[in-house]
């Protein structure tokens, strides 16, 4: 006979539905709109305008903004430029780089796990005449060094390895790469918009020649990025991909958008001053939420190396629930499922199938994405509400049955009727 399941109480303070997509985006900090509010108003010059005050105080404005990004990952101010996010500054490292090294060589290096601002601006360099390898990575979602420095030739002149994956966390070992191109003197670009604010980065121990970031990944504004440019050892030089009036060190030209600067910088600055203690509370929520969902429910496992990996990430795989059916079912909650990033599509993670999981594991992934105002209260209720769920699916699936009294699925012949 099955039990009747009740459904979890809403805990006193929480309030629904309850955010847990935070790598897709974050809610703007209050501290950082108060920042941005004056730039909206009466500050309203144009940082180029260098005849009046109020370009001097826009001027002003964003030098300050560039200096608090550059300070969280130890470059310096003139090492930032700004985009409109962080494709733009993907395409601009890997376009920019490609077309300024074009006599050196034309090979570029990534992993199949990138985001697909990467991988897309890779398939473009490929039409263009770039070679493109694709590293694999292993189960943990971690590349092989090994595979790298074979990849690596006489042509190569760009690797591009994201810091964290925005869909299973994991942190790739940026320190090693980014010494073996150094020591080969290839250039190292790095996707680093899940890394920054949430773990240490700091460009000049990791040799990293190239980095971008968002400003909406870090309790900031949406539609304002930064692409960081190292100025010597090595000096980096980037073809500009957009022309106009020469803004940003001639690399990207366009009336600067002050507001979303300042918002930018304003989050990087809290993101400096309190990043120790919120990866400390987001890893203690994120394993409380694990050990809950592991000691209630079986055939679940985490996807990605936990050992290397973003305080407040989880990906879940519920082995023998259907991902669409379960997302359906805590409709009051707001995480990602194993289905693609772009999530028009039902085609199963292609980061997931990197892993070697197959398209019924990585259809049953969640992605939880805690963050700066989730609390634990709101961690216990998602904890309940997807065991209850996940334990209703499962009733109606012969598959766990079967699965429970140790058939092994893979095996069985199915008959058409």
């Amino acid at each position: 006979m099955s039990t009747v399941l009740s459904e979890p109480k809403v805990p006193a303070g929480v309030k629904l539905p309850i955010y847990m997509d935070n790598h897709a985006t974050t809610q703007l900090d209050p501290r950082v709109l108060e920042a941005m509010l004056p730039y909206f108003t009466n500050k309203f010059g144009n940082a180029a305008s260098r005849n009046h005050s109020f370009g001097w105080e826009a001027e002003k404005a964003v030098d300050l903004a560039r200096e608090q990004i550059a300070k969280l990952i130890g470059a310096t101010a003139k090492e930032i430029i700004f985009t409109s996010g962080a494709t733009e500054s993907n395409n601009l490292a890997i376009k920019g780089i490609g077309e300024m090294y074009r006599e050196r060589g034309n090979h570029i290096i990534t992993q199949v796990t990138e985001h697909k601002a990467v991988l897309d601006t890779c398939k473009r360099m490929e039409k263009l005449g770039y070679r493109v390898t694709y590293l694999p990575v292993n189960a943990d979602g971690l590349i092989e060094m090994d595979d790298l420095k074979r990849a690596i030739d006489n042509k190569t002149i760009l690797v591009t390895i994201m810091f964290a994956n925005n869909e299973i966390g994991v942190i790739q070992p940026i320190a090693e790469i980014g010494k073996l191109c150094h020591e080969k003197g290839i250039l190292f670009h790095t996707d680093a918009v899940q890394a920054v604010g949430k773990v240490p980065v700091d460009v000049n121990t990791m040799n990293i020649d190239v980095l971008s970031l968002s400003g909406h990944k870090i309790y900031g504004p949406k539609g304002v990025g930064a692409l960081y440019v190292r100025r010597r050892n090595p000096r980096v030089q980037i073809a500009a991909q957009m022309d106009g009036g020469g803004h940003e060190r001639g690399m990207r030209s366009g009336t600067l958008n002050v507001p979303g600067i300042v918002g930018l910088g304003a989050a990087c600055e809290i993101s400096r001053l309190e990043m120790d203690a919120e990866a400390a509370k987001l890893k203690t929520m994120r394993d409380r939420l694990k050990e809950k969902l592991e000691s209630n429910l079986d055939f679940i496992h985490v996807n990605g190396s936990m050992e290397h990996h973003l305080p407040g990430n989880l990906n879940m795989s519920f082995i023998h629930v259907e991902g669409e059916s379960l997302l359906m079912g805590i409709n009051d909650i707001a995480v990602s499922s194993g289905s693609a990033c772009t999530s028009a599509t039902l085609e199963p993670s292609y980061v997931l199938k990197a892993l070697g999981l197959g398209d019924d594991v990585a259809h049953s992934s969640i992605r939880f994405g805690l963050g700066r105002f989730n609390s634990q209260a709101e961690v216990d209720y998602v904890a309940d509400k997807v065991v209850d769920v996940v334990q209703k699916l499962r009733e109606l699936s012969p598959l766990y049955e079967m699965a429970k009294e140790g058939i092994d699925l893979t095996k069985v012949q199915w008959q058409a009727h």
